[in-house]
């Protein structure tokens, strides 16, 4: 016996809620400005939307001339660090719905490098201190073409060093470096302390001369300020502490 059916309409979806955040932006065009201006936009979001979704939608639907540099929006690349209420962070990384969004989203460009336009600072000095730390591996060639053989022990030492994204979060947010233009920074050691520690590498003593120069891990105050900023939970106070033991005793 056959029983009919009788025809059903799917559901609607139900409504993706959405909720309206104040964004303060600390806006500064060279061409016109004298000094930087806050300026601040209402921006319906959605829960899930980052500051750089914000910012996109600013950017998009309200104001194209709001300048910020992105690329990856994943984490990767450390291209989109400004502050947020204060604090380094990487806008493709911090959700509103974190933030208190009863109060306005303060956002402005990172510190202790040139302002350029809007969140946009000049990192050619920050650059120009990663360099001076031969972020590379020094080593000569190995006898019979063989390769660079090196241990799970040997590897782990280094390891938290290497997932800097050079974002110059910690580095921007070092009060010694925004008073000190010469203060080679916390991101510039934590480079060299991932060749410093490398078994393979043969350039240690170089870089821990470098270092051991008066603006190097001895302006480190052990604020904790790098350790804070860094998104990707590199233990960068630790890393400038362990660059100074090896100066001191010689690399273990």
């Amino acid at each position: 016996m056959s029983t009919a059916v009788a025809d059903q309409k799917p559901a609607a979806p139900a409504a993706v809620p959405t909720f309206t955040a104040t964004l303060v932006i600390r806006r500064f065009d060279p061409d016109v400005d004298d000094e930087p201006r806050w300026e601040d936009f209402d921006v319906e979001l959605y829960e899930t939307d980052r500051v750089l979704d914000a910012l996109h939608k600013i950017k998009w639907e309200t104001d194209g001339s709001l300048t910020f540099r992105r690329s990856c929006a994943h984490g990767v690349c450390g291209s989109d660090a400004m502050r947020i209420n204060g604090r380094n962070r990487l806008a493709c990384k911090t959700l509103v719905k974190d933030l208190d969004i009863s109060k306005p989203i303060y956002v402005e460009a990172i510190k202790g490098l040139p302002l350029e336009k809007d969140l946009i600072v000049d990192m050619e000095p920050f650059f120009d201190s990663y360099k001076e730390i031969n972020p590379f591996l020094m080593a000569g060639a190995v006898k019979g073409g063989k390769e660079r053989k090196q241990s799970p022990v040997e590897r782990a030492r280094f390891d938290d060093t290497t997932k800097c994204i050079l974002c110059a979060a910690c580095t921007s947010a070092c009060p010694v470096f925004w008073t000190d233009g010469q203060y080679f920074g916390p991101a510039a050691i934590v480079n060299a302390h991932r060749f410093i520690f490398d078994s393979r590498d043969e350039g240690a003593g170089v870089r821990l001369d470098i270092l051991n120069d008066k603006e190097g891990v001895w302006r480190c105050r052990t604020t904790f300020n790098c350790t804070d900023a860094c998104p990707r939970g590199i233990q960068v106070t630790q890393a400038i502490a362990e660059v100074k033991q090896a100066i001191l005793k010689g690399r273990p």
